[in-house]
């Protein structure tokens, strides 16, 4: 069967995913500009062939109809389950109804996911270990362990004769695609690749790390995600995540705040202004209109974070604790906090947030509250505030 004009990545390795134009959310918070894809890949060894991963379940037709341009789908051999998540392994049943002597490949968690969530019976799964290999003919995969990127179960599979890193949705992006290669996509890639690496891999610092040191030892030459392009330059991502995992931070205050009669948003403008003086970037983000994953992308290199709030009832406002909780979640690396806000009868936003904080180890600077319209008393002391903020980050930064 020929299998020229189909996405061969290298020799006897197929890209045989979907790309999902008009999604524009996942997770019901991340937002989708570009759409996303569901990336799958078929190795044809000369005795054995494996896929690897699945697509979401309204793909699974359009997934069997590509592998059928290269083999039969009832040829397959392996189903090696990276990630138990549907948008990657949703198609399992179906492929496995197709493939009726396929084994679907996991190591231990991944075997006990696979169980709960797709019903699969102990006959049709092969239990793989840290370093395990199969040999599929001139195409060995060995299997390491990836947890918490971002499951716990995750696993990446290396193709070591071509030294192809399957990854996941660690290196991914949120990009439907219709040129496959990193070098062939557009500006907006390392931008949506960094807003990916925020909302999905920054609440895992550590594991990041580690995954990230685990894999020095490999002789990677083509990185093949789960989500977005393939990049035959893998330096270009394995750099950017090491600048957004270890990196320094950099001169920059993400400012989140919500206003409800301008109050609030008139000190947040004096903090601001202050800040800039200083020559250090102030990025607000008004929570009323802001898109989260944005801010995240924002927090990855930030080296202090402000929040803003009025006090609705008896506590902040629900934007700002909703924005207090999500920031706690993504756990950004600077851990340098102010806030500030602004009350009619009786404060209580400000004290709230900070006791969130508190409680994820974030060091908060100093609060600042006033009652009503900011006098310029008030307006004072916001951009004192600013101006030791920035002082402080050009101090940090510059050592």
């Amino acid at each position: 069967m020929s299998t020229k004009g189909l996405n061969e990545i290298v020799p006897g390795v197929f890209w045989v995913g979907a790309s999902d134009w008009h999604r524009r959310l996942f997770d019901s918070l991340i937002t989708l500009p570009y759409g996303t894809s569901y990336n799958a890949y078929l190795v044809v060894g000369e005795n054995k062939t494996a896929l690897i991963d699945t697509v979401w379940t309204p793909f699974a037709d359009q997934l069997l109809s590509k592998i059928g341009k290269i083999v039969k789908p009832q040829k397959i051999d392996y189903l090696v389950m990276n990630h138990a998540e549907p948008d990657h392994s949703g198609s399992i049943p179906k492929v496995l109804s197709v493939a009726k002597n396929a084994k679907l490949v996991a190591m231990k968690r991944g075997i006990g996911m696979a169980k709960v969530y797709y019903d699969m019976p102990e006959e049709r799964m092969l239990e793989v270990k840290e370093g395990d290999t199969i040999d599929l003919g001139g195409k060995t995969l060995r299997f390491l362990a990836a947890p918490w990127l971002h499951w716990p179960e995750t696993i990446f599979t290396f193709l070591v004769e071509d030294g192809v890193l399957f990854s996941c949705d660690f290196f991914g992006a949120h990009l439907a695609i219709s040129r496959l290669f990193d070098d062939e996509a557009g500006d907006h890639l390392m931008s949506e690749a960094k807003r990916y690496y925020a909302d999905i891999m920054m609440p895992f610092p550590i594991f990041v790390q580690r995954a990230l040191d685990k894999i020095k030892g490999l002789d990677i030459k083509m990185i093949a995600p789960s989500h977005g392009v393939v990049y035959r330059n893998p330096k270009r991502i394995l750099d950017a995540y090491e600048m957004w995992a270890r990196g320094p931070l950099k001169q920059k205050v993400v400012i989140l705040f919500v206003s409800m009669w301008g109050s609030t948003e008139a000190l947040l403008k004096a903090f601001e202004e202050a800040i800039s003086a200083e020559g250090i970037e102030a990025i607000p983000y008004n929570l009323a209109v802001s898109d989260l994953s944005h801010l995240s992308r924002d927090l990855v290199d930030a080296s202090a974070i402000i929040i803003g709030s009025p006090t609705y009832l008896s506590g902040a406002h629900p934007l700002a604790l909703a924005a207090t909780e999500f920031v706690r979640g993504q756990k950004p690396r600077t851990k340098l906090v102010a806030i500030f806000g602004s009350y009619g009868w009786g404060g209580g936003a400000t004290s709230q947030i900070e006791d969130r904080l508190k409680q994820s180890g974030f060091k908060i600077i100093e609060t600042l509250e006033c009652r009503g319209p900011p006098k310029e008393v008030d307006l004072e002391k916001a951009r004192n505030l600013g101006k030791r903020i920035a002082q402080k980050i050009k101090l940090e930064t510059s050592t």
